[in-house]
């Protein structure tokens, strides 16, 4: 192994930004690339790019992290570089009014995507007005409200010393990396992490949600809201997911695509945040379509609320998620990501054998428990972009196969 990843993460992101600033986490991200006292916009991508690197950033929920990757002998520079953007970021206006149209664009682009409207339309209503249900992006209307000083003024009290974490990934020693840390991190500001608004979860019926475009396709997205990152059941929920939809072996993909040829994408996937989560089911369908494939879904959650999974089924699913995780980890960026979001999200490193154990212990009942726990019809929440102009039929199919 001769790369290096370097990760310089923030435990900052939108769950953090109040309804005005919406967006402000993502415009910071971009603006930290614009140019420092020292640097333009253009030698900060020199000094990686010109020693055969790599160099990127992204916010979540709950974090930001910038990141680059290059040969382990010129960690140095990337190190460097990423607190000098972190440290003494310029903020120009004419830079702030420049990309402020730029991420307009990223939000237009985004739109201009059925399946990704979809997932932000099932965010809007699976946590209404609240920092989890807005755009990580923004919106055009929050973008023209931020300001320079609302920048900065975020900037002093989020990206501070107790919010910060470098981790390295590599061939590296770790003491000379503690020696240069110690070194370039020296003038950060000082603070502690900030808090969060805590989720709103409270509902008591489904929720459904259409928006009518003129295309080809509906985009559906199903949600449920689940448990947190800390809670012991997401290791059940997490092979409950590889069960339902998470790759070609799964129930949905069998029965929707393989079986009855209703859908080309239909998938799984479940989020864990640090008090609650979510599993969200998505497609892309023939309109047509819709109504007997919302059925067929509604029926493989019921079996699975209603039935445990066999033992051979349960194994399969637990390999499958084990060998993901031992490939993921065979990149140096990989395991980055596994310390940082480790870290920030549980404040210590778990080992992945740990993981793995925790996963062993599931047993087939234990899905049946979670389904039944979450999957019910009262967190239920359907998102739709689609040439539908109304939603009384998909109602109906709701009510039916929710029960």
């Amino acid at each position: 192994m001769c790369s290096v990843s370097v990760g310089l993460w923030v435990a900052t992101g939108s769950r953090y930004e109040p309804e005005r600033l919406n967006g402000v986490c993502h415009f910071i991200e971009h603006m930290l690339f614009k140019g420092t006292r020292t640097r333009s916009a253009r030698e900060i991508s020199e000094a990686v790019e010109g020693v055969g690197g790599y160099l990127n950033a992204y916010t979540s929920e709950e974090t930001t992290c910038f990141h680059a990757k290059a040969s382990h002998e010129r960690h140095g520079v990337l190190l460097e570089v990423l607190f000098d953007m972190l440290k003494h970021p310029r903020f120009d206006p004419a830079d702030i009014d420049k990309e402020r149209e730029v991420i307009k664009e990223e939000v237009a682009m985004y739109l201009d995507e059925p399946q990704h409207q979809v997932q932000e339309v099932l965010n809007a209503t699976l946590w209404p007005d609240q920092p989890l249900g807005r755009p990580i992006t923004g919106t055009p209307a929050s973008l023209n409200g931020i300001k320079r000083e609302d920048l900065l003024g975020f900037l002093r009290g989020h990206y501070v010393s107790g919010a910060a974490l470098l981790v390295a990934s590599g061939k590296l020693r770790h003491r000379a990396i503690v020696r240069e840390v110690s070194r370039l991190a020296a003038g950060l500001r000082r603070g502690g992490r900030t808090e969060f608004v805590a989720a709103n979860g409270r509902q008591r019926e489904p929720r459904i949600r259409l928006v009518s475009r003129k295309i080809e396709q509906t985009q559906l997205a199903l949600a449920f809201r689940t448990c947190s990152r800390h809670d012991p059941r997401r290791f059940a929920l997490r092979l409950l997911n590889t069960l339902l939809g998470e790759n070609m072996s799964s129930r949905l993909f069998q029965v929707i695509r393989e079986e009855r040829g209703l859908a080309y994408s239909i998938y799984s996937t479940p989020s864990f945040f640090h008090d609650t989560g979510d599993l969200v089911i998505s497609a892309g369908l023939e309109t047509g379509n819709l109504e007997k494939t919302l059925g067929l879904v509604f029926a493989e959650l019921r079996r699975l609320r209603d039935s445990p999974p066999s033992n051979a089924e349960l194994r399969r699913a637990r390999d499958y998620v084990l060998g993901q995780v031992d490939l993921s980890l065979e990149g140096t960026e990989n395991q980055m990501n596994w310390v940082g979001e480790q870290l920030l999200g549980y404040g210590s490193v778990h080992a992945p054998s740990l993981y793995k154990r925790k996963l062993g212990t599931v047993k087939p009942t234990d899905i049946r428990a979670v389904a039944r726990e979450f999957l019910r019809p009262e967190r239920a929440n359907l998102a739709l972009v689609s040439p539908l102009k109304r939603d009384d039929s998909v109602r109906r199919a709701v009510r039916r196969g929710l029960g």
